[in-house]
């Protein structure tokens, strides 16, 4: 998706170390690469903000903007990014030149809308498996989402790639078509309760087979020994 957003950018040495980032990252730029088109890969830097702000768009990392490098401009995507994993800021970006009549492959999200009838009437539930899919169109024709309502989806019946709205002759999937997209599912049942789960909820201590079965074997062996002890006990008693 096409927006409107310039991002200025300005070229820095090529040289890498992690002295050389934190310093241009303490002066509120973030570093970045420009490449594509069949031109030399330049080295820039770039506000983080207005990267940031890209990426939360509604279109995300397939945003197409213009990016301002000197007197040239040119349409450009972000291709990937890195994050701080503590602090979550922005450590660097690599952005593709674009040419707006070339296709191009991208991955978009898919959105579902409704709720089906087999979650409505038959007790199931929904099951989304594929989450975004690949397509291949033109910059111009890139799609923020796939949208597909799912509000007549019952049991035996799976929403696969091919049943996903798209325009024909300006989109084409990459995912294999066939692949699933979602399908109702039976809700799990509750496995059965055991005697440590029964015991909890009466407030007793559960107490292992085992050890059940040991302190019987004892006692039983302590009766049988008792009686002996007290024959004998007796008998010498009475000599």
């Amino acid at each position: 998706m096409a927006t409107q957003e310039i991002v200025e950018a300005q070229p820095r040495d090529g040289e890498r170390s992690k002295n050389i980032a934190r310093r241009l990252r303490k002066t509120g730029k973030v570093p970045a690469v420009v490449y594509g088109a069949k031109k030399d890969t330049v080295p820039v830097t770039v506000d983080p903000r207005q990267i940031t702000r890209i990426l939360t768009s509604e279109s995300g990392h397939n945003t197409i903007f213009d990016l301002q490098l000197g007197g040239e401009r040119s349409k450009v995507m972000i291709v990937d990014w890195q994050y701080e994993p503590i602090k979550g800021t922005l450590l660097h970006i690599d952005l593709k030149r674009i040419a707006m009549d070339q296709t191009l492959r991208v991955k978009v999200p898919v959105q579902l809308n409704g709720v089906p009838e087999g979650v409505k009437t038959q007790g199931g539930i929904l099951e989304q498996v594929l989450r975004e899919v690949e397509i291949e169109c033109l910059p111009g024709d890139i799609p923020t989402h796939l949208e597909v309502d799912v509000t007549s989806l019952v049991f035996g019946q799976v929403l696969r790639v091919a049943d996903l709205p798209h325009a024909t002759g300006k989109l084409k999937f990459v995912t294999e078509e066939q692949q699933a997209v979602a399908h109702i599912t039976s809700v799990k049942e509750a496995p059965a309760a055991t005697a440590e789960v029964t015991a909890e909820l009466a407030g007793t201590p559960a107490e292992p087979e085992v050890i059940k079965k040991g302190k019987q074997e004892t006692a039983e062996e302590g009766a049988e020994a008792k009686p002996e002890g007290k024959g004998e006990g007796k008998g010498e008693g009475k000599k």
